[in-house]
């Protein structure tokens, strides 16, 4: 007998995003997928969403990569991180550790995060002014952990 998955629905559906730009800033696209048009005939382009536990890691990366304060014309001054002011810091000690900081920062203001499990920073393989960042995240009302990443953060000028 399979085992019964508690519902997810408090972490939300939003449409699934593409990374189409990483360096120096992040810009994004909808995520399409091809299917069949009304009544099975034809193509029709349409959005792929995301719901649960992917939208949730979803949010966290976009949380992540977005400039804090880019979004208070939007009502939402507190959203994003201070992660992107460290662009060009160079992949130092005290980078990491302001990294860390900031990262941290940002987890504890997203409201579908219940704690931090962990958090692991080391290098990124083959880029010297890279760094690979590995989240374990406890999700509210879940018991069990969802691991984000390993993804990359550049550091470096």
């Amino acid at each position: 007998m399979p085992v019964q998955q508690r519902p997810v629905a408090h972490l939300l559906r939003d449409i699934a995003l593409q990374a189409v730009h990483r360096e120096l800033r992040a810009h994004y696209r909808p995520s399409e997928a091809l299917g069949a048009g009304p009544g099975g005939h034809g193509r029709q382009w349409d959005f792929v969403l995301r719901d649960g536990l992917d939208n949730l890691a979803q949010a966290v990366i976009a949380r992540v990569l977005t400039p804090r304060g880019e979004l208070a014309a939007l009502g939402h001054p507190d959203y994003g991180s201070r992660v992107p002011e460290l662009i060009g810091t160079g992949n130092t000690a005290s980078s990491r550790a302001l990294l860390r900081l900031h990262l941290l920062d940002a987890l504890a203001r997203e409201p579908r995060i219940a704690e931090v499990k962990a958090l692991d920073i080391g290098p990124a393989v083959g880029r010297r002014d890279s760094v690979q960042v590995r989240l374990e995240v406890l999700p509210v009302q879940a018991s069990a952990t969802l691991v984000i990443g390993p993804f990359t953060l550049d550091l470096g000028p």
